[in-house]
């Protein structure tokens, strides 16, 4: 394929010399499958190029490669001040691809831009390998612990002796205030995580796991998050069902609306889970349970067309595709968040919660007002305790407000 993308004979000698030389037809072919366009390919075979030529100088065989090699290889672009943008991504994503046909061992650390991203990086692998924390607990513990090096060092390289109780109790109080009991919760765990891990590293002598405060979180003490029915159905219509991004994002929020879908399982639907024959689908929940769910009509037509005329071809079974390449799957639920986030603004709805989890309370709340009973809800949004439901016994302000007693000596 590099032949095709390069027209004189010496270009294509030049980047063909090193040990590299014999994957490059390969991950041009790939990186083509994902839709990348030729000049976007061309970049970074020549990327790639320069690598194996500097591999050649290091005497380093391909098997020996690793992740450790590239970081080095990056370093010294950066101090000779030669760097190319989407240099660190391109070589990554080689590494990953020699990875995949057993050049070279899977599973090893992410390639790292600097001295922070590299410690989070070995903390994200010591959660997965060490801890056998799922991917989707890694999705909320490893952004807090990159933001708060972030906020601490900003662009400086992390000195973590500095780190003082107060600097840990002051990022938790600014940004508590900010997130729901939830959030909070789940922020001041992942908080103590990092701080565990970097003592057990011995990175730090301090317990700053001690240091991070409590959440209050008291079961039931809040009202769900929901929109009126007719604020959901302003949503669903705003997308721009011309556009092949627009069709993909509306049966995304049927899927959230009609089914009460989280995010994070819309984002690892495959194209396995889905069974014309029987109508149904296949949903992988928390705690690696699995619901068939119903296809109802409107989700079910929107899906087919989807599938049929707008999903890009690509080789991952995953069902909704980036529609810019990499032609692969959502990195995670946030981009899930984002698209109902946008789509409540351009609906002109406004609501304190934007984040895609509206939609499942506003579905619950929707069919607890139309007469369903909580076991019913309990049911169709698979909780695995009545207690998760019981919250949406309190939905009806209008109904609690007529068993609210007046207070003692108040006005008539």
């Amino acid at each position: 394929m590099i032949n095709q993308l390069f027209t004189f004979s010496s270009t294509i000698e030049r980047l063909r010399q090193g040990p590299l030389n014999e994957h490059l037809d390969a991950y041009a072919a790939a990186v083509a499958e994902q839709g990348y366009t030729h000049d976007s390919i061309r970049q970074q075979i020549v990327v790639i190029a320069d690598f194996s030529r500097w591999l050649a100088q290091k005497h380093i065989d391909v098997q020996a490669l690793n992740s450790q090699i590239v970081d080095r290889y990056l370093r010294l672009r950066r101090r000779q001040q030669r760097i190319r943008r989407g240099e660190p991504k391109t070589l990554v994503r080689l590494l990953a691809m020699l990875g995949q046909k057993g050049v070279v061992k899977q599973h090893q650390q992410p390639v790292a831009d600097n001295a922070r991203t590299r410690i989070t990086n070995e903390f994200r692998c010591y959660l997965l390998q060490e801890r056998g924390l799922s991917p989707s607990t890694l999705l909320h513990y490893v952004p807090v612990a990159e933001q708060f090096l972030a906020e601490r060092f900003h662009n400086a390289v992390p000195s973590f002796a500095m780190i003082r109780a107060t600097h840990v109790t002051g990022f938790v109080l600014r940004h508590a205030r900010q997130l729901s009991p939830v959030r909070a919760g789940l922020m001041v765990t992942a908080l103590r995580s990092f701080f565990r891990y970097l003592r057990h590293r011995g990175v730090i002598a301090t317990d700053l796991a001690a240091c991070v405060p409590t959440v209050p979180n008291w079961s039931l003490s809040t009202l769900p998050r929901f929109l009126p029915a007719a604020a959901v159905e302003r949503i669903l219509e705003c997308c721009d069902r011309t556009t092949s991004v627009g069709r993909r994002n509306h049966t995304i929020l049927l899927l959230l609306a009609r089914l009460g879908v989280r995010a994070g399982e819309v984002v690892g639907l495959s194209l396995d889970d889905i069974d014309w024959s029987t109508g149904q689908i296949t949903i992988r929940g928390k705690g690696g349970k699995s619901a068939q769910l119903p296809l109802v009509n409107d989700v079910g037509s929107a899906l087919a067309d989807y599938l049929r005329h707008d999903r890009p071809r690509s080789a991952t079974r995953r069902v909704f595709l980036r529609h810019r390449a990499p032609l692969v799957g959502f990195g995670n639920s946030s981009t899930i968040s984002s698209l109902v986030r946008r789509a409540l603004k351009h609906a002109g709805v406004e609501s304190a919660h934007t984040g895609a989890h509206v939609l499942r309370h506003s579905l619950a709340t929707s069919l607890l007002r139309q007469g369903g009973s909580l076991d019913e809800i309990g049911e169709l949004l698979r909780h695995q305790s009545p207690n998760t439901t019981a919250i949406y016994a309190k939905v009806d302000v209008t109904a609690l407000h007529t068993l609210a007693l007046p207070w003692p000596g108040g006005g008539r």
